[in-house]
């Protein structure tokens, strides 16, 4: 499972004109499912993003978790992150898991960063989205579960 996370101070995500996510301060998580992903890979995942300190403390510095910042969790389904653009000119997703396996584990990844105790909000799963963001910093990183 990857995560491409970024540290926000707004996002929103709409769907045909509506908005079906939207937070303020907080985390905008891409989110893309691997075939040989576990609920495990989820859970892991969500425990450690929830608690990844990428919000800056009183000296400048990153070192508060999401929770302590008052932030929260902008969820997006992004299979184009298990893209392999080794060969070709065209990316190959054959890494990706079938639609069904990757919404059940992006709804177990949700549920999970919601017991952590942070407000989520999400995209919609296999829907043409527009995303907007405005990076805090920027800060943008790469998280897998394995």
């Amino acid at each position: 499972m990857k995560a491409l996370i970024q540290r926000v101070s707004r996002a929103k995500v709409t769907v045909a004109g509506k908005i079906t996510g939207e937070i303020g301060l907080g985390m905008l998580v891409l989110l893309g499912v691997a075939e040989d992903d576990t609920e495990e890979d989820a859970r892991q995942l969500a425990r450690k993003l929830a608690t990844l300190r990428i919000f800056e403390d009183n000296q400048g510095k990153m070192n508060v978790g999401l929770d302590q910042a008052g932030g929260a969790m902008l969820v997006v389904s992004q299979f184009t992150l298990l893209g392999d653009c080794r060969k070709g000119r065209r990316p190959s997703f054959v890494a990706a898991a079938p639609p069904e396996m990757a919404e059940r584990l992006y709804e177990v990844f949700v549920e999970a960063v919601a017991q952590e105790g942070i407000e989520t909000a999400t995209g919609q799963f296999r829907q043409h989205m527009d995303v907007e963001l405005v990076n805090d910093g920027p800060v943008t990183l790469l998280v897998e579960s394995r």
